[in-house]
């Protein structure tokens, strides 16, 4: 074995071409003779193969879109760096209680590169452990999970850093993106629709940036949790639904920003609990039930220049104690003045209504939203504020929105 290994690395790299009846015609047979450096071409097929295991630095391409079907194991398991696979199309791939399969796994590598491939009923679609500096990108997963119990994470990450996570379209799966235990990450340009829980889920992660992402259409939104130096930026959170769902949130987080993200349409649209030093700034509130729920617990959490329009119920909280701050944002409800001509309104804004309170404790009673007795208590609010702390009151209110300061 040494002598073989010996031969193989001094040979100059090589291109293996598999082809239903060619003289390799399965992806195992080109594996065994493959050395680093060496690629192995896939012609258009179905193949159904054991499990493939990759050990050797060496790139895995797929012409014409090659089919490879799982059953009860995984399809690719990469243990070498800097192998790439693109252009597959990886199916049907049994769940299992006890057994984490996916179509493709990379254990304890450096330097993958995981492109442009499809990935259909497969339990877990990327599965990546004890991974540093890896690229995800351009890749198609797709699951029709029915229960969290049976259906892994399109793209999964434990224990890995220095991640790119990019331009990938993922549905139907537990979670569409998690990540436990990973550090240095970028998320950027993914499309995250219809999981069963979360758009994204992650949690003891740190330095970590989400940027430019699409979350719709998912079970509960997206979990932040138990994580510093998080930045998310530029990203759409819409139509999470249901009585516990929320666009965003946020639990335990610390030394964070988030900036130009939109919530749209979602039960709540950002919900904050246990946070500290975290600047909201720039952000859309658009349509929502709650725009912001903020617990008391929330330390030096600061909501700057955004923008709440259309929401059934701009803020809320637990107690008159939080200590969370608001100011120079825009509310479509002020009905304050500008007589100085500033762009800014002459007096506070309190965005805690009265009526939040009440439904959040007797849910039934929003039937009454719509109702004469509501105005009368929003009216009494506005008169003489008995819930919203002298803190949550934006003291400088813009009249009209803009993102940055002029």
């Amino acid at each position: 074995m040494l002598l073989l290994a010996v031969t193989l690395a001094a040979l100059p790299p090589r291109t293996h071409v598999v082809e239903p009846g060619g003289p390799l015609s399965t992806v195992s047979a080109a594996l065994a003779l493959a050395g680093d450096g060496d690629t192995i071409v896939i012609r258009p097929g179905t193949y159904h193969e054991p499990e493939l295991r990759i050990s050797r630095r060496l790139t895995l391409r797929g012409e014409g879109w090659p089919v490879l079907v799982g059953g009860n194991h995984q399809i690719l398991t990469v243990t070498a760096d800097s192998v790439t696979i693109t252009g597959l199309v990886l199916r049907d791939i049994s769940p299992s209680a006890t057994d984490d399969r996916a179509a493709i796994k990379v254990r304890e590598a450096r330097g993958c590169r995981l492109e442009n491939n499809t990935l259909l009923d497969t339990f877990f679609g990327i599965y990546l452990s004890g991974v540093t500096g890896c690229v995800v990108r351009g890749n198609r997963v797709r699951g029709h999970g029915t229960t969290e119990a049976l259906t892994g994470n399109a793209i999964h990450a434990w224990s890995s850093s220095g991640l790119l996570i990019e331009d990938n379209v993922v549905r139907g799966h537990r979670d569409g993106i998690y990540f436990e235990f990973t550090s240095d990450a970028t998320v950027r340009g993914n499309t995250s629709t219809g999981q069963l829980r979360y758009g994204l889920h992650f949690m003891f992660s740190n330095g970590c940036r989400y940027q430019d992402n699409t979350f719709d259409g998912n079970g509960a939104g997206v979990a932040v949790m138990y994580s510093h130096h998080v930045v998310m930026t530029g990203n759409t959170f819409r139509r999470s639904w249901g009585s516990a769902a929320y666009g965003l949130l946020l639990k335990e987080i610390s030394d964070s920003r988030l900036e130009r993200n939109r919530f749209d349409q979602n039960t709540i649209g950002l919900y904050a609990e246990g946070t500290n030093r975290v600047l909201a700034r720039g952000n859309e509130f658009l349509g929502n039930g709650w725009g912001v729920q903020v617990m008391a617990d929330a330390q030096d959490t600061r909501f700057e220049r955004n923008r709440f329009a259309g929401n059934s119920f701009d803020v809320s909280t637990n107690s008159v104690n939080a200590a969370s701050a608001f100011r120079e944002n825009a509310w479509d409800r002020y009905t304050g003045y500008d007589l100085d001509r500033d762009g800014y309104g002459d007096v506070p804004f309190a965005p805690v209504r009265l009526f939040a309170v009440v439904v959040q404790q007797h849910e039934p009673a929003l039937i009454l939203l719509r109702s004469f007795f509501v105005s009368l208590l929003d009216a009494a609010e506005r008169v003489a504020p008995v819930l919203t702390p002298r803190t949550m009151e934006d003291p400088r209110p813009m009249m009209q929105w803009t993102a940055t300061a002029p």
